[in-house]
């Protein structure tokens, strides 16, 4: 999901796991570990575009990553806030150095188990790497610079590490529940779990949530009221992952049903909330040589689908291409839902129809996600660039707030 919904979960796990003990630093420290998966996006400045696609959320968003990565960074933030009592700046240095090698290898191992060259695997990970330590510097310093010294204390290293386990394993685990999708099993498997249960931006999910951290952390370390208002907002937040998860066993029977009833033939399909909500669905439906895109609200008069759009997936024009790196990485990262258009220009433009159309466009066969892929002088395919033709977005939002209604 978005980061600040990461930071708001990261530090209320945080204060959940030690906020008794240091306080605000707990809230501190679990943000800043809600947020380190997502450095993987970092990866935009060091690899080409298919890289980069392949590379978010893989290892950072990994089972892996989040079992490995705490003990080093728990023993960093434990000797960082030894310094200098307890520490040399020699021996912090030393820590730094070996504990920034590890990282390195670890963040290395995630990118050669993609389809990435080597040399930008090398600058993939180091560039995550300088956007992970940039935080524990950061702490470091405005330790160093502040003129009072903190209330809250240090703690034993195996506190940081438990704190910073389950602050960094629930962001891939929330966003497990987007359509996005999220390599949680990597380096082992390159699946894409996808529950499809809440939007990668979702104001009603984040907002009491934010709000009840913020309350919290105006309370004094051990007040019986800082504990309580963090746990409600834990608990209101996983109750509407919990009502979102209810919604999609609802909407997947409303779906199957009206695909029966429209006489669509179809191999599977997959569903979603639309961006901002929980309340108005999109859906989409394989079938041989079409994909069927449709939407549902929760306020809709009738459980059921009113239409479906047919849309062609002209998958025969990457036949030419079986074995091509771009193909493979975009086959992959769309689950197959996808379609292929060559425009007047002979571009090919790869629509991902997991998100479907744009809610509220006049035009519902607009993607969401959309690539282009053209040639290069070496007749292989590479992607270009996004998307070059932005659909009209003129009147977006009534539309949209309108179909959410349960208007069609």
């Amino acid at each position: 999901m978005d980061s600040l919904t990461q930071i708001t979960l990261g530090a209320a796990v945080g204060e959940l796991v030690l906020g008794h003990k240091v306080g605000n630093r707990a809230m501190l420290w679990g943000a800043i570990a809600g947020t380190l998966p997502d450095m993987d996006v970092l990866a935009n400045f060091a690899g080409d575009d298919i890289s980069s696609l392949a590379y978010h959320r893989a290892i950072t968003h990994s089972l892996f990553f989040a079992v490995a990565m705490p003990p080093a960074l728990g023993w960093l933030v434990h000797r960082l806030y030894d310094y200098p009592d307890n520490v040399s700046s020699r021996g912090l240095g030393r820590d730094i150095l070996r504990i920034s090698i590890f990282l390195f290898l670890l963040l290395f191992l995630g990118a050669k188990v993609l389809p990435i060259p080597w040399d930008q695997s090398a600058s993939i990970a180091l560039t995550v790497l300088v956007g992970m330590l940039f935080f524990p510097l950061a702490v470091f310093l405005r330790e160093r610079w502040r003129r009072q010294p903190s209330e809250n204390g240090n703690t034993q290293w195996r506190d940081w590490m438990w704190l910073l386990f389950w602050a960094i394993v629930t962001h891939p685990l929330l966003d497990c529940c987007t359509a996005y999708g999220t390599q949680f099993l990597q380096p082992f498997s390159n699946i894409r779990i996808a529950w499809n249960n809440v939007s990668v931006v979702d104001p009603a999910y984040t907002l009491p949530f934010l709000l009840c951290v913020i309350i919290a952390a105006r309370f004094t370390r051990g007040h019986i009221w800082r504990r309580r208002i963090n746990t409600a907002g834990v608990v209101l937040s996983t109750l509407y992952l919990l009502w979102g998860g209810y919604n999609k066993i609802q909407v997947d029977r409303i779906f199957a049903r009206s695909l029966q009833e429209q006489g669509i033939t179809y191999s599977r399909f997959t569903t979603g909330p639309t961006m901002l909500n929980n309340i108005l669905w999109q859906g989409v439906a394989e079938g041989d040589s079409a994909l069927y895109l449709g939407s549902y609200s929760l306020l809709d008069p009738e459980p059921r689908v009113l239409q479906f759009q047919a849309v062609a997936k002209n998958h025969e024009l990457i036949d030419p291409y079986p074995d091509n790196r771009a193909i493979g990485v975009l086959r992959w990262f769309s689950n197959n839902y996808f379609s292929v258009q060559r425009g007047d220009d002979g571009l090919l433009r790869w629509a991902d129809w997991r998100y479907g159309g744009i809610p509220g466009a006049k035009d519902q066969t607009s993607p969401v996600f959309q690539f282009i892929l053209a040639e290069d002088e070496t007749g292989v395919l590479t992607l270009s660039e996004g998307r070059d033709d932005p659909p009209d977005m003129e009147g977006v939002f009534p539309r949209f707030w309108h179909r959410l209604k349960g208007n069609p």
